[in-house]
């Protein structure tokens, strides 16, 4: 198979199963990062990954990393933690804040380039990009953010400045999201950070069979009001 060049006029993929086998995943470069583009590549199960300095890559491996929010896995370690957690958690409250925390992380933020930056700042503006934000006192030491699809959220990167802070921001939006009806979170690739949380492999074609379904199912509309987040732990 042969790597695709993108054209700048015109936001078409080629499908996901053409995509490299090694590096695995590997479907296409160029294009831009225009909002249109961005959400063309979600909706086919795409996502764009390069390092400061290449050209824009787009991927799709196979297997594909997901979690079910119900299949979170937490720890007793972390069910004591939470019970007096020092932290509040809100939704949508610190966008930029949140992907520049990622972008500053050592471990996930070298791809996250100033045009990555502002191109998840334009799709937040939209209402596709979304923040969970892990706060203690009105300090910012975690979160997470990603793109909504439906009943199904692509996370795409969290950080952590505190004791279990990215941890508590995907464990109280897993809760949130399963309560309110959604179905998946995508992980993109499986690392031990995840694996640990309960995240596992799937077949690229049953990942987009899933994502063709739930990105066809729209949450309440109330969902990503920005607000506090809560979660009781028995």
């Amino acid at each position: 198979m042969r790597l695709v060049q993108l054209s700048r006029h015109s936001i078409a993929f080629p499908s996901p199963e053409a995509a490299l086998r090694e590096p695995n995943g590997l479907l296409a470069l160029g294009g831009d990062l225009s909002p249109a583009r961005l959400l063309m590549a979600y909706q086919r199960g795409i996502f764009p990954w390069f390092s400061p300095g290449d050209p824009i890559l787009w991927w799709s491996p196979d297997p594909r990393a997901v979690l079910w929010p119900q299949t979170f896995h937490i720890s007793r370690s972390m069910k004591r933690f939470h019970k007096s957690s020092p932290y509040r958690v809100t939704l949508n409250h610190a966008f930029g804040k949140v992907i520049d925390g990622c972008a500053q992380d050592r471990d996930e933020g070298t791809w996250i380039t100033p045009d990555i930056v502002m191109a998840y700042h334009r799709l937040h503006e939209l209402g596709h990009a979304h923040s969970i934000e892990v706060w203690e006192g009105d300090k910012l030491v975690g979160g997470m953010y990603g793109v909504a699809q439906g009943l199904l959220f692509c996370g795409e990167s969290m950080f952590s400045r505190s004791i279990n802070a990215s941890k508590t921001a995907l464990l109280v939006f897993c809760d949130e999201f399963l309560r309110q009806g959604g179905k998946l979170i995508d992980c993109q690739v499986l690392n031990s950070h995840t694996a640990s949380l309960g995240a596992v492999e799937i077949p690229r074609r049953d990942y987009l069979l899933q994502l063709a379904e739930l990105r066809a199912a729209p949450l309440p509309s109330h969902f990503w009001v920005p607000r506090t987040l809560f979660l009781s732990i028995e």
